[in-house]
């Protein structure tokens, strides 16, 4: 479905992909969305060449992403799973309850989960991840199986790397 020419993406070159994919929407005009950075304090730091070389973070940061597409506030998290099953565990409890007051402000949570032994993006809207989160909070399963996922929401690139917009769109449609 999101057939990636790569030889594997991990964490930082999916979110280079999503960097990638927001420019290509923000040159046309469709969202802007940008990568949120983690507050870090500097430890060491190379006096040549100026560059960190130890730090730690100041504080838990909330999501990846955040932006507005087409005046709807959006934000979201990015994900690698290497199985067919995602552990819940990758999602922290500050980043379900920052999305849900997002949610709780008109805006759009979500999450994109790349499952890379399948080559495949899907979008997984904060409804469906609350209900997840909800079930493994009450002792159910705390991971997610693939069959569980509603296919329509599986991302398909036609020309755009990373094609959350498409997922946005179905994601609104669904809300009263």
């Amino acid at each position: 479905m999101c057939a990636w020419k790569t030889r594997g993406l991990r964490g930082s070159t999916l979110e280079e992909l999503i960097n990638r994919t927001n420019e290509q929407y923000r040159e046309q005009n469709l969202a802007l969305v940008q990568k949120v950075p983690t507050p870090i304090t500097p430890i060491n730091i190379d006096k040549e060449t100026r560059h960190i070389t130890l730090a730690y973070f100041d504080q838990k940061s909330t999501v990846d992403y955040i932006g507005v597409v087409q005046g709807v506030p959006v934000c979201f998290d990015a994900k690698e799973c290497k199985t067919d099953t995602f552990p819940l565990a990758n999602v922290h409890e500050h980043q379900v309850r920052f999305m849900r007051d997002f949610e709780k402000q008109q805006g759009v949570a979500f999450l994109l989960i790349w499952y890379s032994s399948r080559d495949i993006c899907y979008y997984m809207r904060f409804e469906e991840l609350d209900a997840f989160w909800t079930r493994a909070g009450q002792g159910g399963l705390k991971r997610i199986h693939f069959e569980e996922l509603d296919p329509a929401y599986f991302l398909q690139n036609k020309g755009i790397i990373v094609p959350y917009l498409e997922g946005i769109q179905k994601d609104l449609l669904k809300r009263p």
